[in-house]
């Protein structure tokens, strides 16, 4: 890695740890989520009790066979089961059972801070209103707070394959419920929908303070980072894998600190990698890019955090407790928290690692 560590452990005291440590540093470091759907944490029992809940018909005969039916060939085939699967969300309590369900998980996996998208277009269009939505998350993410002590914050995210009409309006629905989101992303199908389609509706939200993300770069071309970068003025690139393809745009990420939200084992479920063997993630540190680990869609995909970082670093023995350690404290610079706060977590993450 070319990245300075920031913190207190020094390169040769991480050097220090012997590797059959590892697979317990990492489910015990503190580490944040920046890349977390709420509602591709719905699991498939979760699902089966709200449909029943709520009277939905799903086209599936049992919880086995909703699961069998997760072997996506590509982004486009997972999100048609994902759409689905959120149709049994119809009341404020169904939001909060589902996102108090994620976490519960996280705080399980040491995640000390989640900053969790939500997709209002996929519900609204279904005739839920914007307020059942986000009250019901909010209150998951109070309680999470007093209860679990994780800290979460929720992000707002448009639906890419829809026109930026239709995001100016979710934006106005949204604005009553402002100080509940702290942020707006771009999701759904990358390919096809470059974030320039999205250029107005993410200059209007500037306008009104709040913070940028975009997915770019998993599916699509580095040029849709670039255009996150340059349209949106994305503080964070949402993804980000393909950005190797691109030498200038690698030293351009890697100047700025931009932080890229890499999915290991959704990356490998959406066939973007072949196995976790091949994936990039060692190369973008190594390049001294801002990347750092996260979910996805866990229920879908295979793992929550701790998951994919311990099926990481088993099929690659190159990654090392200073991968590990550089991996979560990314998380935490590239979160939207103030910096007395980012130093709490760093000063416990050192902790875990000195006693490693």
């Amino acid at each position: 890695m070319t990245a300075a560590l920031l913190a207190g452990m020094t390169p040769a005291r991480l050097d220090a740890i012997a590797p059959e440590r590892l697979p317990a540093l990492l489910r015990l470091m503190p580490k944040a989520e920046l890349h977390i759907h709420i509602e591709g944490s719905l699991e498939p029992e979760l699902i089966f009790r709200l449909a029943q809940r709520n009277g939905v018909t799903l086209p599936y005969a049992d919880v086995e066979a909703l699961r069998a039916a997760y072997a996506f060939t590509d982004l486009q085939s997972f999100l048609d089961i994902y759409y689905a699967g959120a149709s049994v969300l119809l009341k404020e309590q169904d939001f909060f059972d589902m996102a108090w369900a994620y976490l519960e998980k996280a705080a399980a996996d040491n995640v000390v801070h989640a900053e969790i998208f939500f997709d209002p277009q996929t519900h609204t269009a279904r005739g839920v209103p914007f307020e059942t939505v986000i009250k019901g998350l909010n209150h998951a993410v109070h309680r999470a707070h007093a209860e679990l002590g994780v800290s979460a914050k929720l992000i707002l995210c448009f639906l890419r394959h829809l026109s930026e009409e239709e995001a100016f309006a979710t934006l106005e629905e949204a604005l009553p419920w402002r100080h509940h989101f702290i942020g707006v992303g771009l999701d759904s199908s990358e390919v096809g929908h470059p974030p320039s389609k999205f250029e107005r509706v993410f200059a209007r939200c500037r306008e009104l303070g709040l913070h940028i993300v975009a997915h770019a770069g998993e599916e699509g071309p580095p040029a849709y980072i670039v255009e996150a970068l340059d349209l949106l003025q994305s503080e964070r690139i949402d993804h980000g894998v393909r950005s190797l393809e691109d030498p200038a745009l690698v030293a351009r990420l890697a100047a700025a600190r931009t932080p890229l939200t890499v999915c290991p084992l959704s990356n490998v479920k959406l066939c973007v990698f072949d196995d976790l063997t091949q994936h990039n993630i060692g190369a973008l540190l190594d390049a001294g890019l801002c990347a750092m680990v996260n979910s996805d869609d866990p229920a879908y995909f295979g793992g929550y955090m701790n998951q994919n970082f311990v099926e990481l670093f088993a099929a690659q023995p190159q990654l090392t407790a200073r991968h590990a350690y550089q991996l979560a404290l990314n998380s935490f610079e590239a979160s939207f928290v103030d910096a007395d706060q980012k130093r709490v977590w760093q000063h416990r993450l050192d902790a875990v690692f000195a006693a490693g």
